[in-house]
């Protein structure tokens, strides 16, 4: 957190400054809990694990991400109050995949110039997206780069540590053939993706004049990532799960095979998969090959089960139960761990 003098010479007020620090206080605060240990502006975040005696073998799952070049829409677009959701999301639905429940996270913004509404704004998406995962929000870091970056340019990475059983860590490895492969709808491309989608709607980097089009990136294309943590918490404590995806940069073909053992593939039923109108429409628009898409999109499943046949319907009902729409997409076969679409 930026310091009185840091304020000055960043040229903001630095009355405004400490109102700002106060308001991040405030809300960081709100995704604490009882194991979170002193407060903002320390040289470390603390956070007392000693609840971890109440496991047999607790293991801690750590891992790191950012939002990519979606951010340069949300630079033209000037709404930065959703992409912090995307940057909790793309973090902690990665640590989901083994099981983990998320503690803590911590998050790195660097900037050309440390601009306070835009940075309270990127700071409450990111509160938003620590309450919607149940973690806490202990620490982190905002870093100007004057000379470097733009004064209206910026740059997010995501920190998150969680916690499982190790007896209860999700591998894949007993991932066999006949098992069938489940999808949860996303809320569209999520974080990935974006390097092409810049390419196919912004007009030389800048946003387009044509209002279908600006609507489009306004409405689909800048949807948060969707958090899973919750559904997915509350089904493996009702459901044996075989392994788990996040469908993330690469797709379907980097993705999935990350997981399976080597003498198996994964076959996609086209017919099979929700109709996606943001996807469709980006198809349509540009005259794009489906299968290649697989490669780059999430294409409206962006978080991925694999169970045995028998458990399909009982886990289809639950997350249902619990809100998400989710589908059978395909099935396990005899292979050597590639995405076979179809």
């Amino acid at each position: 957190m930026s310091s009185s003098q840091e304020y000055k010479k960043a040229g903001v007020d630095t009355q405004a400054g400490q109102i700002f620090i106060e308001k991040i206080k405030q809300n960081v605060h709100s995704t604490h809990n009882p194991r979170v240990l002193g407060g903002l502006g320390g040289f470390g975040a603390l956070y007392d694990i000693s609840f971890l005696k109440n496991y047999k073998n607790p293991v801690l799952v750590s891992g790191t991400d950012g939002v990519g070049t979606k951010l340069e829409f949300a630079r033209l677009l000037n709404k930065h109050d959703t992409i912090g959701i995307d940057l909790v999301a793309m973090c902690v639905n990665d640590l989901l995949v083994v099981g983990a429940k998320p503690l803590f996270f911590l998050d790195y913004i660097s900037c050309g110039k440390l601009q306070i509404e835009k940075m309270e704004s990127i700071i409450s998406g990111i509160v938003v997206g620590c309450k919607l995962a149940g973690t806490a929000l202990v620490g982190g870091e905002t870093a100007e780069h004057p000379g470097i970056m733009k004064e209206d340019e910026y740059d997010l990475a995501g920190f998150s540590v969680g916690v499982l059983e190790k007896e209860e860590i999700i591998t894949g490895e007993n991932i066999q053939e006949g098992d069938v492969v489940l999808g949860i709808e996303s809320s569209g491309p999520h974080s990935n993706g974006y390097s092409l989608l810049r390419k196919l709607y912004l007009e030389k980097e800048n946003l387009p004049n044509d209002k279908e089009k600006l609507a489009f990136i306004t409405e689909y294309l800048m949807q948060p990532t969707k958090i899973y943590v919750d559904p997915i918490l509350k089904l493996l404590q009702q459901e044996e799960v075989k392994g788990m995806v996040h469908i993330t940069g690469g797709g379907y073909y980097e993705n999935i095979p990350r997981i399976l053992p080597p003498n198996v593939s994964v076959k996609i039923e086209l017919k099979k998969f929700p109709i996606s109108y943001t996807f469709n429409k980006v198809i349509k628009d540009n005259s794009l090959d489906t299968l290649e898409m697989f490669g780059v999109f999430n294409m409206g499943i962006g978080f991925v089960i694999i169970c045995k046949e028998q458990k399909v319907n009982s886990i289809l009902n639950t997350l249902n139960q619990f809100g998400e729409k989710a589908h059978w997409i395909g099935k396990v076969v005899t292979g050597n761990q590639k995405v076979i679409i179809s």
